[in-house]
């Protein structure tokens, strides 16, 4: 064999594996890799600003190819500001590997320039965190990394790669491309769920999650519409399936349907499809208590450790979504008439999401999402951070599958890179970053990297001068009691064409319409800056109501 260096021969293990793009911000503690990549022009390169902004993008591609999204980060500083991608891709159940430049293995142990434990600071955030000490096992790492972030519950690897390894000459071949490993379902245990579902007189479907992909798109819709079973979205899985499935009955999470809740509450059988059953799905485990007494719990899901470990369950079936959902659709179809609530749910569901004008409301962002399902395509792709402004487009706009990214964990910050990472994926494909005030300034910064490198897509900034979800939190705990969450902000707009955008500014609700089309006209990455008032604080009521409770 050839001798190479150790970041040569990570490169070549990273193109066996199929990876045709990298995140980074570069560090001197793996230029032996940067080395490498100029040679490699199948891997795409892209130079964020900020390191969270790196895992984030890596975090949204992951979930966009099923594959990890790699990213590439120096020591100490570098690695810190990529934890917080690290956070959301455990939490969403995305597949990512990030890999950490470290210091060279004679001055480990010493606190040396930028030295951080990086197993023990990662152990608790992903699926599995290591150290590449010898460059010959370069292949096995990447193989492993791989195979870990894909398995059971996808989620994040992180690898710390000594800098004077990457330099190292060895021989090496690199390891063959993983696939996932299918889990398949017993028979039996699918007849199982299928004699509760004919004895319950209320089922309810809770679904999207772990390894949800095409095929368990298809089939929750066929199965769903077969069997007349309300499918309801877990918290920000609102493109589990299509939004007009006849079935479909909306999300749970911040400001869900009232009906919806009512539904859950007397629901006696919980049907739950790859999801986790986390604390914003279940409104902290209140909605659904982790014993629901009154009420049975199916639990199908691709990883072991998520079955029976918080909620009570009656039956758990631990394999693939969709190989379970398969044989649940034969079923159905050979059952007897579809429960007849199906409909009712998605019913309630279309009328809660068609925005109604709200009077005295200057810039009424519900009638600004109703222009946009007019005038943007149907598979654009949502992308936001956290923040109360994501509730209208969570009530109001209409997700198809694969065409939602947010972060489960409410990562501020989350969406311009996300939307970078999905322009960049899917050029054909319109893009749309939403961001608050605040949500906005925690990576605005990415506006640069998403122009230098041609990115297309909208950004909207809902500027309201506050942090407005800790704002409403103040009101209803501590009313006019208000500390630490207005902000003064820049001119969002001006700041935008700074950075090489197109832009405008929107005060009315009527010049929205207009300004949408304007910047739908445009090309590269242009932005809506909206301005609102911090009193309409979520779709359903105002900061002043809420500090009169």
């Amino acid at each position: 064999m050839t001798l190479k260096t150790g970041g040569r021969l990570l490169v070549d293990a990273l193109l066996e594996q199929g990876c045709d793009r990298i995140f980074t911000v570069p560090g001197e503690s793996f230029l032996a890799v940067l080395d490498a990549l100029h040679d490699t022009p199948a891997i795409d390169l892209v130079t964020c600003r900020q390191e969270g902004g790196v895992t984030f993008m890596a975090c949204a591609d992951g979930k966009l190819t099923g594959r990890p999204g790699v990213a590439f980060v120096t020591r100490g500083p570098g690695a810190t500001n990529a934890a917080i991608g690290v956070h959301v891709a455990r939490q969403d159940s995305q597949p990512m590997i990030l890999f950490i430049g470290d210091v060279d293995r004679g001055t480990r142990d010493r606190e040396a320039f930028q030295e951080v434990d990086f197993q023990a600071m990662f152990a608790p955030l992903a699926k599995w965190a290591a150290r590449i000490d010898d460059a010959a096992r370069i292949p096995e790492y990447v193989a492993r990394a791989y195979a870990t972030a894909m398995s059971g519950r996808p989620g994040p690897v992180v690898l710390a790669l000594p800098e004077d390894m990457l330099c190292d000459m060895v021989e090496g071949t690199p390891r063959p491309r993983i696939e996932r490993p299918s889990q398949d379902v017993r028979i039996e245990d699918v007849m199982a769920v299928q004699d509760l579902i004919a004895k319950a007189e209320r089922p309810v479907a809770i679904i999207g999650g772990a390894h949800w992909n095409d095929d368990a798109v298809a089939l929750a819709e066929q199965w769903g519409e077969a069997a007349g079973i309300p499918l309801v979205a877990a918290f920000r899985r609102q493109d589990a399936v299509s939004a007009d499935c006849a079935v479909y009955a909306g999300n749970l999470g911040y400001g869900p349907n009232p009906a919806l809740v009512a539904r859950m509450k007397q629901a006696d059988l919980l049907i739950v499809l790859g999801a986790r059953l986390g604390e914003a799905t279940t409104d902290g485990y209140s909605l659904i208590t982790p014993d629901h007494p009154g009420q049975m719990l199916i639990h199908i899901h691709p990883d072991p450790e998520e079955l029976h470990s918080t909620y009570r369950t009656d039956l758990a079936l631990c394999c693939d979504v969709d190989r379970a959902l398969g044989m649940l659709e034969l079923l159905a179809t050979e059952a007897a008439a579809p429960h007849p609530s199906g409909a009712e749910a998605h019913a309630a569901y279309r009328a809660w999401t068609d925005p109604t004008p709200r009077d005295g409301v200057t810039l009424d962002l519900g009638q600004c999402v109703a222009a946009m399902r007019e005038v943007l395509p149907a598979d654009s792709i949502l992308c936001n951070g956290a923040g109360n402004y994501s509730g209208w487009w969570h009530r109001y706009w209409r997700y198809e599958p694969g065409c939602q990214l947010a972060p489960t964990c409410g990562a501020m910050g989350y969406g311009l890179p996300a939307a970078t990472a999905a322009a960049l994926r899917h050029p054909e494909r319109m893009v749309v970053a939403l961001a608050g005030d605040g949500c906005f300034l925690m990576n605005g910064q990415e506006l640069a990297t998403a122009v230098q490198h041609g990115a297309s897509m909208l950004v909207i900034v809902v500027d309201n001068g506050g942090y407005g979800t800790i704002r409403m939190h103040q009101e209803r705990e501590y009313p006019g009691r208000v500390a630490a969450t207005a902000l003064a902000n820049p001119d969002f707009a001006a700041l935008a064409r700074a950075y090489g955008c197109w832009s405008e500014t929107v005060t009315r609700t009527e010049d929205f319409d207009p300004a949408l089309s304007r910047a739908m006209a445009q090309t590269g990455v242009r932005l809506l800056h909206l301005k609102t008032d911090i009193e309409v604080i979520t779709p359903a009521t105002t900061l002043s109501r809420i500090a009169q409770r």
